[in-house]
């Protein structure tokens, strides 16, 4: 099922500015919260498609990549940003959004609260890589297995830190709350505050038995393989961001993301050009005047096309929908044949008599259309 427009998602244009965005969001994410809307899985849908169109929308590049390139720009075509967000990742990015209504760091009071997503939650750093690409990888898309060094959450554990089920206890400053509510008297009347705990750091609880495979961390070094899908028309230069696949995070944390950089390797023989392709054929004067048959090279395998009679030098020959496809689109560039005319640099005494006799004919002998000399005026024009 395709994904739909962020625009659309948040009922705004794509001329909104960052305050208009955020009101957007904090109006969708009130209406379709999972506390005002229990054991509903078409609003709790809802409530994640809003977070993943605002997480995109509100980051500048993102936004920029999304505006240029649609889903795919973003990583959204293949699943790797935005909608592989959780509950908690969510409500630990954006729980700010809902502060100034009086609701809490991540809760609705009114509709039960859900204090767990008040507890600050740490996130893993992000991974980067670059992977390389032939062009027959960016015309029909791929699947890259990447094997990863990185941080793993500790199967010890479980990522906790912890040894077994009572290696931790809940914070005594807080009461395992992770926040620290403070009630204090002002002109205006008494007021309501809340902090993190500084004691578990908005855990809510603190460790009393180190794991003693990963020394009370949570996370441990090792490998691990990944499959990417790389989507077809991609560009160098571009990133695919996959959601939760970088480093995981100190006690049960947020993991990061991974960042895949794109880079686009040469072809021997066919030049890229936005989406289509440009092959130099090269024929011999001889074929040039009576026609031949020529062999081309495409994404697809060997074609054969017919060179007229009486081609001359710069001519383009045009394929239709054997370039590039565009990316997060329905259509194809072109491959484009520009015929150049082989001179050799030097001729036997043979091959230079028959070249004399040929230039003696009429038919051999420069002529030139009008078209042709109104073409070389004008260049001649941006010369003077």
């Amino acid at each position: 099922m395709a994904k739909r427009d962020y625009y659309e998602i948040l009922e705004v244009p794509k001329s909104s500015n960052k305050d208009e965005l955020k009101k957007a969001y904090r109006k969708k994410a009130i209406q379709y919260h999972p506390d005002k809307n229990p054991g509903d899985k078409a609003a709790e849908d809802k409530f994640k498609e809003a977070a993943e169109a605002y997480e995109v929308l509100s980051d500048d590049n993102k936004r920029a990549r999304y505006d240029q390139f649609g889903h795919a720009g973003v990583g959204g075509a293949g699943g790797y940003s935005g909608g592989g967000m959780s509950m908690d990742d969510i409500f630990s990015h954006f729980g700010d959004i809902f502060s100034d209504l009086g609701m809490g760091s991540f809760g609705f009071g009114g509709f039960g609260g859900r204090q767990q997503y008040g507890q600050r939650m740490s996130k893993g750093s992000n991974l980067r890589i670059k992977v390389r690409l032939n062009l027959q990888d960016v015309a029909l898309g791929c699947e890259k297995k990447l094997k990863l060094k990185k941080y793993v959450s500790c199967k010890s554990c479980g990522g906790t830190g912890a040894e077994g089920n009572h290696g931790y206890s809940s914070c005594s400053a807080c009461n395992g709350t992770g926040q620290i509510t403070r009630i204090t008297n002002t002109i205006l009347g008494r007021m309501q505050t809340s902090s993190m705990c500084n004691n578990c750091g908005g855990a809510g609880k603190t460790i009393v038995k180190k794991c003693t495979s990963c020394y009370g961390e949570g996370i441990l070094q090792d490998e691990e393989l990944i499959t990417v899908k790389i989507p077809a028309g991609i560009t160098e230069g571009m990133q695919l961001t996959v959601s939760g696949r970088g480093n995981a995070a100190r006690r049960g944390g947020i993991n990061g993301d991974l960042i895949v950089a794109i880079e686009e390797e040469p072809h021997t023989e066919l030049i890229r050009d936005g989406n289509d392709l440009i092959y130099p054929l090269f024929v011999s004067i001889a074929d040039a005047a009576i026609g031949a048959t020529a062999e081309i090279p495409t994404i697809d395998g060997k074609v054969k096309i017919k060179v007229e009679p009486g081609t001359q030098p710069g001519k383009i020959l045009r394929l239709r929908g054997k370039g590039i496809p565009e990316l997060n689109g329905y259509g194809k560039g072109d491959l484009l044949v520009t015929v150049n005319v082989w001179i050799p640099k030097s001729v036997s005494r043979e091959e230079r008599a028959i070249l004399e006799k040929l230039n003696s004919s009429k038919n051999f002998q420069p002529q030139p259309t009008q078209e042709d000399k109104s073409f070389f005026q004008k260049v001649r024009n941006l010369f003077e």
